[in-house]
């Protein structure tokens, strides 16, 4: 059995714990708690430590996911929970006021993490604020001569969720053969 890890991170909002709940085969566990600053503006909860789930590929095979916490208050956790993993996620709101900024922003956080691994995008919640578009942000990160794969998602949808992991994974090793699941 190999083991492999995958962090889902993020600003608050963007959909980390949403995600993880939407595609892991048990009960995620989660560490949210009443929210007591300016994140209870944007929801009730929060992640102050990191969700947790699982996902089992083929054979006995299992993918761990780790969300991190959106606050950079608890950005000490990231690097505890990028130990190990093989790869970063980073999930995008687009109703905040400049999903650019969040994204440079993790980006560069994560940087060394990436640059030993891979990282997908998946731009959230572009059915409560279409603009900026999924074009904008591919013409935002070929700027920068960045080939990072980046999808609309719905952090909700099994399927979104698992496309992106899909894409993580070809990142990692092109010659992956591709099941139906």
């Amino acid at each position: 059995m190999t083991n492999y890890k995958i962090i889902f991170t993020g600003p608050v909002g963007a959909g980390k714990t949403t995600a993880i709940s939407s595609i892991s085969d048990r009960p995620p566990v989660s560490t949210d708690k009443v929210a007591t600053d300016m994140t209870r503006n944007v929801k009730k909860t929060t992640t102050v430590a990191c969700d947790y789930g699982t996902v089992r590929l083929n054979g006995s095979d299992c993918l761990h996911l780790y969300g991190t916490p959106g606050q950079q208050r608890f950005d000490f956790m990231w690097d505890i929970l990028t130990t190990g993993g093989i790869g970063l996620i980073l999930l995008l709101d687009n109703t905040r006021p400049d999903p650019f900024q969040d994204m440079e922003f993790f980006l560069d956080q994560f940087q060394d993490f990436i640059n030993q691994t891979q990282v997908a995008i998946g731009v959230t919640q572009t059915d409560l604020k279409s603009a900026p578009c999924i074009d904008d942000y591919h013409k935002h990160l070929d700027k920068q001569g960045s080939t990072i794969p980046i999808f609309e998602v719905d952090a909700r949808k099994r399927q979104d969720v698992s496309l992106l992991i899909k894409a993580l994974l070809f990142s990692l090793d092109p010659g992956l053969v591709e099941n139906n699941d």
